[in-house]
């Protein structure tokens, strides 16, 4: 029987995410528990006339790397990757892990040491290429958010079907405001934080990159950061999950970083590099689709009533120029007396545009 869902989202990938044309080649990079859109991505690439390369990853692939890989393969920058992605016009990840928890015990110096060195790979694949991320229905991603495999399947598939010229146009007027806007400030409970955005572009996202998707965002003046954030949800960043984050910003830079729950590891995260403790993004959730946490931040950070802030590496798009390896969102919610400020003006009130 033919899943109407799935077809329907892997024509949203192909026609409207990456827009696929005839004589591109495109990259689909999976999970093997995705096959079955796989295999539909792949066929609608192909009615398109372009030339699909399809990379498979089996269960405990990044594992076995990380455990058993010497200091020099570590180091080793793969040319025939890059070789590929300078050839390539679009690149398609399906992720649909059999274990979210793979890297949990994974010492964090090696995978930010990799993250290093694939830095230029992942540079010229976000700004050189079309490129789209979503995450098919897996089971470990249900049991993730607590919900049966039929529930997360409807839950994605409702996330990720939607109007996007009608997302557009209600994204138009928050985006119009941070463009021409100098200052935001964020108030919440235990929040109260403020960044310049003074010559800074807001970008709406409408299913170009992200799938689901549905977000404005922006990227703050590096050195402006003034204040405190209280994080309402949990973090997860390879495979570990940090709770009750608190952190205090001056001139741009996290100078105290508290957490109830795997505080060390944050910190060393926020250690990877000079640009790891500067925020090189705001974004501000827009899918009212999407109401509830399921512990994945490509759906989390879209949640309608929301903000995130990124750690580390500014997309430059948003005129932002923070560096770093790392790209950590973290989500605080603003239903619950939450205030989102641009020069003064009250454009948000516990997670309800004003605009």
């Amino acid at each position: 029987m033919v899943d109407a869902d799935l077809t329907k989202t892997a024509k949203i990938i192909v026609e409207h995410s990456t827009k696929v044309k005839k004589g591109e080649t495109v990259q689909i990079i999976a999970d093997y528990a995705a096959k079955d859109m796989v295999l539909e991505v792949y066929r609608r690439v192909l009615l398109k006339g372009a030339y699909p390369r399809v990379h498979i990853s089996v269960p405990g692939m990044a594992y076995t790397f990380y455990k058993n890989a010497s200091e020099e393969q570590l180091k080793h920058f793969p040319k025939i990757s890059m070789y590929e992605m300078k050839n390539t016009n679009a690149v398609i990840f399906i992720g649909a892990p059999d274990n979210t928890k793979e890297m949990a015990n994974i010492d964090t110096k090696r995978i930010a040491e990799r993250q290093k060195v694939l830095k230029p790979l992942f540079k010229y694949r976000s700004e050189k290429t079309k490129w789209l991320i979503f995450y098919y229905p897996s089971p470990a991603l249900a049991q993730e958010a607590g919900m049966s495999v039929e529930e997360f399947r409807s839950f994605v598939y409702r996330s990720t079907i939607v109007d996007f010229e009608k997302m557009s146009k209600q994204q138009e007027k928050l985006k119009k405001l941070l463009d021409k806007g100098n200052k935001i400030r964020i108030t919440a409970r235990n929040t109260d934080i403020t960044f310049s955005i003074k010559g800074r572009k807001g970008m709406k996202c409408t299913g170009e990159f992200n799938l689901p998707d549905g977000e404005v965002f922006t990227s703050p003046v590096e050195n402006s950061a003034e204040g405190h954030i209280e994080f309402s949800y949990p973090a997860l960043y390879q495979g570990r999950e940090v709770e009750g984050i608190y952190v205090e910003f001056r001139k741009g830079k996290a100078v105290k970083i508290k957490a109830q729950k795997n505080e060390e590891f944050l910190k060393k995260v926020l250690e990877t590099d000079k640009g790891a403790k500067y925020i090189g993004e705001i974004g501000i959730g827009t899918n009212y689709n999407i109401n509830r946490f399921v512990k994945n931040i490509l759906f989390d950070e879209k949640i309608g009533g929301t903000v995130h802030l990124a750690f580390g590496k500014a997309y430059k798009e948003t005129g932002g120029k923070n560096e770093s390896a790392i790209h950590w969102d973290i989500l605080t919610d603003m239903k619950n007396s939450g205030r989102i400020y641009i020069d003064g003006k009250l454009v948000q009130k516990d997670g309800k545009f004003l605009i």
